[in-house]
């Protein structure tokens, strides 16, 4: 899933001037944002106050939706460069198609996971016979300098690794919880985790205190470090923490997000990720001619072309507005 905006702004964000260094509890709310032809999401990240979770740049949350009598998600090809996008379901099932071959359905609590590097190109879209509820979050992670242009691949990991606890089942998405470390290629010391919890759970998650964490509210309802969260809403709670009380008031779906700072500057623009106004401008030139990006091949519509880029030049400013 992507940034399907025709008038997104160029952003940037990175570096390590802004990052939290004690414990806080800074709640994020999302902005509505329609996603192709059937499906509006909850974006929280990146947000007008911040843009950053470790290397995590980009958080949208759907659904539960009632697709049984809709087409469903519905995006076109695309491009990405500079990035790995995460598909993480609860409900429903996603088929990915891209321009290096890949051919997958997604199905819940199974990991979609691909990296872009240098660049690549895919679709999304619901089965033609799919389940009646759509539900789950997409999420982008920057790569550093060093692995931004990879070759570009797709994995699919179906069984994955869970930390468990009275009450509590961690899904292990991305880099490591605990002891438990997921299959799933990570290019900086990072964490991403699925919290399924039973109602009247309490509980305390294991931390890094060199991390940033942000705790993404799913289903259900449920306290983390007190603060009640709803669906839909994200708390970011910065770094210095080696636990995490969690209280659920109901059955309740968290995604736990953390990873080192992000020690780079990056610039955002529609799907591309870049160190520069001129690396995203020619990401935006190589697609509009159609080079670098590749062809998914089976999907049954054009793809979507690049918005224009703005007229301003953007110079990296840190990780919050």
């Amino acid at each position: 899933m992507s940034n399907l905006d025709r008038r997104p702004t160029l952003s940037t964000c990175g570096g390590r001037g802004f990052v939290v260094a004690e414990p806080v509890r800074e709640l994020l709310s999302p902005r509505q944002v329609k996603l192709g032809e059937s499906t509006e999401v909850r974006r929280l990240l990146p947000n007008l106050g911040r843009r950053m979770v470790g290397a995590w740049c980009f958080v949208d949350h759907y659904g539960p939706d009632d697709i049984a009598d809709e087409p469903g998600m519905q995006v076109a090809p695309h491009p990405h460069q500079g990035l790995q996008t995460v598909s993480w379901l609860h409900e429903g099932e996603v088929l990915h198609r891209d321009s290096v071959g890949s051919l997958q359905t997604v199905r819940p609590r199974e990991l979609g996971l691909m990296t872009s590097g240098r660049g690549i190109s895919h679709s999304e879209e619901s089965p033609r016979d799919h389940a009646r509820f759509l539900h789950g979050a997409q999420l982008w992670v920057a790569l550093p300098d060093a692995h931004r242009h990879v070759e570009p691949h797709f994995q699919h990991h179906a069984d994955l690794p869970q930390v468990t606890a009275p009450g509590l089942t961690a899904t292990v998405v991305l880099g490591t919880l605990d002891t438990a470390t997921s299959p799933g290629t990570a290019y900086t010391p990072i964490v991403g985790a699925d919290l399924a919890l039973t109602a009247g759970t309490e509980t305390r998650l294991p931390l890094e205190p060199d991390f940033e964490y942000a705790v993404l509210s799913m289903s259900g309802e449920a306290h983390v470090d007190g603060v009640p969260l709803h669906p839909g809403s994200m708390l970011y709670l910065g770094c210095g923490r080696t636990d995490l009380p969690v209280r659920a008031t109901s059955d309740a779906g968290l995604m736990l997000l953390g990873g080192e700072p992000f020690e780079e500057e990056i610039v955002m623009f529609w799907n591309w990720i870049g160190r520069s106004h001129d690396d995203i401008a020619q990401a935006r030139e190589d697609w509009m001619n159609g080079t670098r990006f590749g062809e998914v091949k089976g999907y049954d519509g054009p793809p979507i072309p690049s918005p224009e880029l703005p007229p301003t030049h953007l110079k990296p400013r840190g990780r919050v507005r």
